[in-house]
């Protein structure tokens, strides 16, 4: 990765986003001594223009942003950190320093959620307990909902049908998780057909 340190006063933009949801949570700068530090540590760090020193994010809220994947553009001279973040990211409280969550890439937060639950055998968890029943009764929950919402697309109940769309959503997550697929799996076989 050959980045360009020296168009900008040795400094160089660095947009963060979300690897879940996608959502760009913020901007910041980094010097070559940032970069390096973030790439060793995989915690983001961030050369601060105020403070004029490294600054790593969340050393004092304790909101840090684990690195998932960096990347350079073509000029060479801005990065784009994908990250995990471990609470909300700007300082105001909000989840992201240009808003509030973006609902659009939730549904890979409640894949991990539902991973996590299966993962760590969360006992009361309804997730679990169907994933405890096997392979068959998942399948089959799978196509209870979506014959619901087939029965729900026929009628005029458009807050039932949504909750059956929810609902067989939910559900089709839990069976992918038990046979090793993920959403961007499912994503790439999309995109696929598009081309």
């Amino acid at each position: 990765m050959n980045i360009d340190f020296n168009k900008d006063n040795g400094l160089v933009p660095v947009v963060i986003q979300d690897n879940r949801t996608l959502q760009v949570l913020m901007l910041g700068y980094m010097n070559e001594e940032a970069f390096e530090k973030t790439k060793k540590e995989k915690t983001v760090t961030f050369f601060s223009r105020s403070k004029n020193r490294l600054w790593t994010k969340g050393e004092e809220s304790g909101n840090f942003l684990r690195v998932e994947s960096i990347d350079i553009d073509c000029d060479q001279d801005t990065l784009l950190i994908k990250v995990i973040p471990t609470n909300v990211v700007c300082h105001t409280g909000s989840f992201s320093c240009f808003g509030q969550k973006d609902s659009k890439g939730f549904l890979y937060e409640l894949e991990e959620k539902i991973a996590q639950r299966i993962d760590n055998k969360t006992e009361d968890s309804y997730t679990y307990s169907l994933y405890q029943r096997g392979m068959n009764k998942m399948a089959q929950k799978v196509g209870e909902e979506a014959v619901e919402l087939v029965i729900e697309a026929k009628d005029d109940n458009d807050l039932l049908f949504k909750n059956e769309a929810a609902d067989l959503l939910y559900h089709l997550l839990i069976l992918l998780k038990a046979k090793g697929f993920t959403l961007k799996d499912i994503e790439e076989i999309l995109l696929n057909r598009d081309k």
